[in-house]
């Protein structure tokens, strides 16, 4: 804090305004048998590590994402980032505030206001019982925003306009819409509190490809009007590609790659990365040598030491199977490999490179 009693914003190594930032955010969670269990028959307590310490800061304004395979933690982090999930460990830090041990509901509440989360199945997070207009009006009534019913309807109107539907809908029922529709609804529900943040997990997976474009084109405009910060969840490397500033790769509850969204598609560097990119079609280039992904992720229950990518890295030594990586920062972004550390990484040849 500084001398005038105002707390100095946080600026990411490149200088840039950062909305959030994860210092070794972790999160386990306790699968054990029950007590009697584990008395009568001599079982262990069983613990999941989801999340294993993650360092991240998301710039303001930005768009930030994180991908992986399923398993690997991703939503676990964004759930953490909302307050639906406490952390085990770690810090949590939003706006200057440490909310990551915050558990008063009034202390959470202005937070939850500046953050939203807009959810893969729109249709599940729609109550089918509520009107459009009392679904998207609920944030301005639970926050106390706005206490006249006119002047509410009036912004649940300018919400479902903003989104690219009429004002009328408002008296529509959520099935009566269709899956596209319906995420534009959880979209106007999310931006009725006005919030700075916005979590999007997943928000295009449970829709055609063609609707795909109109919802990420929606966000990006949505961006540029209100200046939103978004954390993307995906395992589409397509749609990262399209809406991400940053990105951020996941593996077994660890971040292993953060890079610039051009530099990691033009050069990634860890061997988890490579793999990934070289699993997406390329029209472009219909004779590239894809290999699927081998082998199967470890058990979160039961990671293997060291690198936890070891098991199925073709680049990995004995120091890759004791010892973990850092996270180590240069010109190209932050990568956690020894191959990288090492100089052992073969080079990214163009015949390997997705199509711009």
């Amino acid at each position: 804090m500084r001398d005038d009693g105002h707390t100095p914003p946080l600026l990411d190594e490149d200088g840039r305004p950062v909305l959030v930032r994860l210092r070794g955010l972790t999160k386990h969670f306790d699968v054990s048998p029950p007590l009697l269990s584990r008395v009568l028959e001599g079982k262990r307590r069983r613990i999941l590590k989801a999340v294993d310490g993650i360092d991240l800061d998301i710039p303001r304004g930005r768009t930030t994402a994180l991908v992986g395979e399923s398993g690997c933690g991703k939503s676990t982090v964004a759930r953490m980032l909302v307050t639906l999930y406490t952390p085990t460990d770690g810090d949590l830090i939003f706006e200057g505030t440490e909310i990551g041990r915050l558990r008063d509901r009034h202390a959470l509440a202005p937070v939850r206001r500046r953050m939203q989360m807009i959810f893969q199945d729109p249709f599940a997070s729609l109550n089918p019982r509520w009107r459009v207009g009392r679904i998207i009006a609920e944030p301005i009534r639970a926050h106390g925003l706005m206490d006249d019913g006119a002047a509410i309807r009036r912004r649940v109107a300018e919400l479902l306009e903003h989104v690219g539907l009429r004002a009328t809908d408002a008296d529509r029922f959520p099935h009566e819409f269709s899956g596209g529709q319906r995420q534009r609804l959880s979209i106007a529900r999310a931006l009725a509190s006005s919030p700075h943040f916005l979590v999007c997990d997943e928000p295009t997976s449970a829709l055609d490809v063609s609707v795909q474009a109109q919802i990420l084109n929606l966000l990006r405009d949505l961006q540029r009007e209100l200046g939103l910060t978004y954390l993307v969840i995906t395992h589409d490397l397509a749609v990262v590609r399209f809406v991400a500033d940053t990105i951020g790769v996941m593996y077994l509850g660890r971040l292993c790659e953060l890079a610039p969204a051009d530099a990691l598609f033009a050069a990634p560097r860890h061997p988890y990365t490579r793999l990934l990119i070289e699993t997406v079609p390329d029209l472009r280039v219909p004779d590239r040598d894809r290999r699927p992904m081998a082998g199967e992720v470890p058990s979160p229950l039961a990671p293997p030491p060291g690198c936890a990518f070891h098991t199925r890295c073709p680049l990995a030594t004995e120091r890759c199977m004791s010892e973990r990586p850092a996270m180590i920062r240069d010109a190209h972004g932050t990568v956690a490999c020894h191959a990288v550390e090492e100089g052992r990484l073969p080079d990214w040849t163009p015949a390997q490179r997705t199509a711009p």
